[in-house]
């Protein structure tokens, strides 16, 4: 007799197992010659070698099905035992360049040839810099890597982080405390975050640390081991702020900077940190930097073209002669 145990400690067994067991009540009846136990967030099964590898397909299958549509009801179950929707559900975990299944079954991968070098990239270096315009997905790729390597448990928790920085508006004037101050801020992370996680498993994940989103001042001191760390914004890290973040870097840890350095909100007195490490970090082994352009945008149409104009203003800034006030501002924001 054979015996093997699987572990679904990232999922909430309840959603799996159904209310009542009734999940796992229909998977019994399946699998009559088996003897499957369910405690906790594990499974141990008991028989013929050949019959629990039946039993480790079909749970890989509802499992998927729970990744790809958030939810596994008793029809579905009954579906999936019959053999109705295998042939879905086979092919999309066959499909390798899916990062994560979102939220009602959104297909979450790269979407432009630059991301893709994100993600490959990603595989193969610890430290990954993206740097681009608004609206090439760096902040949305990176987060999918990063639930992606939390779900096959190639680290414990995942950290994000951005610097609390004005753009136009005073932190001092908003309302509230300290988090409600710092949430808007930190608002587009929990965006990324809600498309790729049902809304108990994030909850459950914000409240037990797995996942935890700050500014980028509550890293100091701190050495990020078994961590995803995703520093996003970096353009408005100063140079001692963003070498006190990469710093941070733990034991079998992954850390990717995304920023755009055609829009830098820091004071004219304080130099970019993501501008400085573009010139002296770009030869260490170990270390990539991926640029992303217009052609990545997968937002509106107009974005795409909102960005070319402000890129043709900056164009003609740096080759007028008098430039204006505002064309100072541009250019000050370009990387030398």
């Amino acid at each position: 007799m054979t015996e093997k145990i699987i572990s679904i400690e990232t999922y909430n067994p309840l959603e799996i197992f159904g209310v009542n067991d009734a999940n796992l009540n229909l998977l019994k009846s399946h699998f009559p010659k088996l003897k499957i136990v369910a405690r906790g967030t594990e499974v141990k099964v008991l028989g013929n070698k050949s019959e629990i590898h039946d039993f480790e397909r079909t749970f890989q299958l509802m499992l998927m099905h729970y990744e790809r549509f958030g939810k596994l009801s008793e029809s579905d179950m009954r579906d999936l035992l019959s053999g109705e929707g295998d042939e879905i559900q086979v092919a999309a975990f066959d499909n390798s360049d899916v990062l994560v299944y979102g939220m009602h079954g959104k297909v979450i991968k790269a979407r432009s040839p630059n991301q893709q070098r994100m993600v490959d990239s990603a595989r193969h270096n610890d430290l990954l810099f993206a740097i681009g315009p608004a609206g090439t997905g760096k902040t949305y790729t990176a987060v999918a890597l990063a639930v992606q390597a939390l779900k096959n448990k190639e680290v414990r928790r995942i950290i994000l982080t951005r610097p609390a920085v004005e753009a136009g508006e005073n932190l001092g004037f908003l309302p509230g405390d300290l988090k409600d101050k710092l949430d808007p801020y930190l608002q587009p992370l929990y965006d990324a975050l809600r498309d790729m996680l049902s809304p108990p498993k994030l909850l459950g994940y914000l409240e037990d640390g797995t996942i935890e989103i700050a500014p980028l001042a509550f890293m100091r001191g701190r050495t990020l081991d078994n961590a995803f760390a995703i520093l996003d914004e970096a353009q408005n890290a100063t140079e001692n702020q963003l070498k006190m973040f990469l710093t941070r870097m733990g034991r079998s840890a992954k850390f990717i900077v995304t920023g755009d350095i055609t829009q830098i909100d820091l004071p004219r007195n304080q130099s970019s940190g993501l501008v400085q490490v573009t010139r002296i970090l770009r030869n260490i082994p170990g270390i990539d930097f991926i640029f992303l352009n217009e052609k990545d945008i997968i937002r509106h149409k107009l974005v795409t073209r909102i960005i070319k104009a402000y890129s043709n203003l900056t164009t003609n800034s740096n080759n007028s002669n008098t430039p204006t006030d505002e064309q100072h501002s541009d250019k000050d924001q370009l990387p030398v």
